[in-house]
């Protein structure tokens, strides 16, 4: 059995997949797309705001012609997509689109919910954006996706190394530019609200919760300070090789990663040890290796 496994690494194979994690993709993909349909039927659609992507086709289309169910238009729009996934992403990845194809599209056209009666355009754009961006987020936490956008956008991911929301944020945009001309732009200029509100959840549920502090320190004491982080957060430490560009002396530069929780620990660490240092905090969109976070394989 190891053997095997070690054989298909060296190949470059990827090991069969354990029916945990099929299961786990699946349910991921399952919820999302529940959830994103909750938020499509229960506010965005009641509101007759607009989506983007091919969601945003199918609405538009169904606004047009109310008799077009959004759940078999979606459906059918999908199909050419396919292609572009089974030959450019893997099979893998389109195994588990199919299947949020498939229960977005049933979903779409078979789940009820009440409508949310909400009379300020504003508050029902933003309140759809976070319902069915937590849906999309969870979707794309797996290795699928619900078909749609969400194809392209991992393509131009893997390809590009472009951010998911920005991606669809962008295809959304050209979207929504035809629905101008199909109706008002005052709903249009709502609905823009709700795609940006969207793809920022769909951010955050994609990097928030690998999201770290970088910490770049300048003191006269940095092996202390480097062995304090060493020893007690257990958090590794590089030192970068500097030079005073007034004194011209050299110095040891501490660069760390932290989570936000050890970031005060890590700052009185610091000041304990050298009052005088100088500290630069930045926030990180992904970190990844070692204990921080693995890079996701399509």
């Amino acid at each position: 059995m190891e053997a095997s496994i070690l054989m298909e690494k060296a190949h470059g194979l990827k090991p069969p997949a354990s029916w945990r994690t099929i299961l786990y993709n699946c349910g991921l993909i399952v919820a999302g797309s529940l959830i994103s349909v909750t938020g499509m039927n229960a506010v965005l659609i009641p509101q007759g705001l607009l989506s983007g992507g091919v969601v945003g086709i199918a609405i538009i289309i169904h606004y047009l012609a109310p008799a077009v169910s959004v759940g078999l238009m979606y459906f059918l729009l999908n199909l050419p997509l396919m292609l572009v996934g089974w030959f450019q992403i893997s099979r893998r990845f389109m195994y588990y689109t199919i299947l949020g194809m498939v229960t977005f599209s049933l979903a779409a056209s078979w789940v009820r919910v009440p409508a949310v009666h909400i009379r300020d355009p504003i508050l029902g754009a933003l309140l759809a954006g976070i319902i069915c961006g937590v849906g999309g987020g969870i979707i794309l936490r797996s290795l699928g996706s619900a078909g749609g956008l969400d194809i392209l956008a991992i393509y131009f991911n893997k390809r590009f190394g472009l951010r998911v929301g920005m991606v669809i944020t962008a295809a959304n945009a050209a979207i929504l530019l035809a629905g101008a001309y199909f109706f008002n732009l005052e709903k249009v200029l709502y609905s823009v609200i709700y795609v940006y509100a969207s793809s920022r959840i769909i951010d955050n549920v994609l990097s928030g919760f690998n999201r770290r502090k970088v910490l770049i320190i300048i003191s006269s004491r940095p092996r202390d300070i480097a062995d304090h982080i060493l020893h007690t957060l257990h958090r590794g430490v590089t030192f970068l090789k500097g030079e005073g560009a007034f004194s011209g002396a050299e110095k040891d530069v501490i660069f760390t990663v932290t989570t936000l929780t050890e970031l005060p620990k890590v700052k009185d660490i610091i000041f304990e040890i050298d009052p005088e240092a100088f500290v630069v905090v930045n926030d990180t969109l992904e970190v990844l290796g070692k204990r921080h976070g693995k890079r996701r394989i399509y």
